[in-house]
């Protein structure tokens, strides 16, 4: 019986550009897996690849291999929710604690949540819990509580120990609470991505658009409005009259939130002086309260440095990992430079600054360099968790 050219037998659908796009991308990062075999023990690399491929890929859907729960844990600050990820039909997968980012959608943030299930896909369970503060935009000791408390937790009173990762300022945060002595002895390792090291030095950079390496050298990268912004409105109350302060930082917050149009139409609400001065900001324009920051960052100097991992990592016992994007506009790749120097002696492991990382995420399609980096610092991470 011969099909009618009607028929879908006759003409199979080719693959789109995107699955082909995918196709290539995974056996590339796989293929380099394989290729350490003689360097490195061959299925963290292979993993690694996974991992990566996945999470550099939005579209990709949920693995069918990853259950999802949500629990409540005791902090001292309370009940926090916290979600896990969990390999399915594995009783006994290796724990990794992952910190959130500055994001208002907190642990229901997108690119968190791939990252979660892409490391408990490849073996591993991954638990997110809810840190407020970072959800509101600000950097409080109180987070590290938070995290040191879920560590606790599922350390099961010190019977096993437990990794921590943490992205962007939460990177900075995972750092404090791997050296806290109070939970230093209960983390096997700490991957920072996209962290700061030193919260005054950062903060400044914001508002003079200048910052330097380690070595004394002007690092080359300019901030993105969002830091700035995200300085001021935690201390919006000194820039604005009181009557006009919980305006204004609604209206930030929004901009924060990605909505433009909503911060414009409530910054109609506030008188002409002070609506003019959101205004500039709302454009990126924060030169009216450049000195004003400056100088609180002068007064608040050492409560911003309690948060800073700088001068706090002696307390550090685990491994530590380091990966930054070069050109980040939010926190500079200078600042991983700095971390790497203040890792106590024989706690390094893996640092990378790469060009293929735009802040927390990959960007584009890697090249097959920084494709082997990135595998291999991942492959580490996860010979290491494993």
């Amino acid at each position: 019986m011969t099909a009618s050219a009607e028929t879908p037998m006759s003409k199979p659908t080719p693959p789109s550009p995107r699955a082909l796009f995918t196709l290539r991308r995974l056996l590339a990062f796989a293929a380099l897996g394989m290729l350490v075999i003689l360097a490195r023990p061959a299925m963290d690399h292979v993993k690694a690849a996974e991992l990566l491929v996945r999470f550099a890929d939005p579209s990709k859907a949920a693995p069918a291999t990853v259950t999802e729960r949500e629990e409540v844990v005791q902090t001292p600050s309370g009940g926090v929710r916290a979600r896990f990820y969990a390999p399915a039909g594995r009783d006994s997968a290796p724990v990794v604690v992952l910190v959130q980012g500055m994001h208002r959608k907190g642990i229901d943030e997108p690119r968190l949540q791939r990252f979660a299930r892409s490391v408990s896909d490849v073996g591993y369970e991954v638990v997110t819990p809810e840190v407020r503060d970072l959800s509101d935009y600000r950097i409080d000791t109180r987070s590290i509580d938070t995290v040191g408390a879920t560590v606790d937790a599922l350390s099961r009173g010190g019977k096993r120990k437990v990794g921590v990762m943490g992205m962007s300022f939460g990177g900075g945060i995972a750092l404090l609470t791997a050296a806290d002595p109070r939970f230093a002895e209960r983390v096997s390792f700490v991957v920072a991505v996209g962290a700061h090291d030193d919260l005054p030095r950062v903060t400044r950079f914001f508002m003079t658009q200048e910052i330097k390496d380690p070595d004394g050298k002007v690092f080359p990268v300019k901030p993105h409005a969002y830091g700035a912004m995200v300085v001021v409105r935690s201390h919006v109350d000194r820039f604005f009259p009181p009557g006009d302060a919980a305006i204004a930082g609604e209206a930030m917050k929004l901009q924060l939130w990605e909505d433009p149009a909503g911060a414009r139409e409530l910054a109609k609400k506030l008188p002409p002086a002070s609506k003019a001065k959101l205004d500039k900001m709302l454009d990126g324009d924060f030169s009216e309260v450049k000195d004003e920051v400056l100088a609180m960052i002068e007064v608040e100097e050492q409560s911003m440095k309690k948060v800073s991992p700088a001068g706090h990592m002696g307390g550090l016992r685990a491994p530590a990992f380091l990966l930054h994007g070069e050109k980040d506009t939010v926190v500079p790749a200078s600042e991983t430079m700095f971390l790497a120097r203040e890792i106590p002696e024989g706690r390094l492991g893996g640092v990378v600054v790469s060009s293929a990382i735009r802040h927390v995420e990959i960007e584009g399609e890697p090249t097959l360099a920084q494709k082997w980096e990135l595998v291999h610092w991942m492959g580490e991470v996860l010979g290491t968790a494993g």
